[in-house]
């Protein structure tokens, strides 16, 4: 669960992710689904990077796992241009 403190800057990195895909245009509309799931993936990588890192290693690992399918994600987008 988000601090008081963190929940601003939650918000904040989620508006800024979807104005970004919104002044995106074209491309959002010819292929919306790859943009929501990249804006789903860099909300969940700000929540990972916010999370106290006391997992085992595991929040590390979440965070490089990500990280890769946010390349995948554009490398689709990218392909598809």
């Amino acid at each position: 669960m988000l601090s008081r403190l963190k929940k601003p800057a939650f918000a904040f990195a989620a508006g800024a992710t979807l104005s970004a895909a919104v002044l995106v245009g074209g491309a959002l509309a010819n292929q919306p689904l790859m943009w929501r799931a990249m804006g789903a993936l860099h909300n969940a990588r700000a929540a990972l990077m916010e999370a106290e890192p006391n997992k085992g290693g595991h929040r590390e690992r979440a965070i490089e796992l990500v990280d890769r399918a946010i390349a995948e994600v554009q490398a689709g987008i990218d392909f598809a241009r």
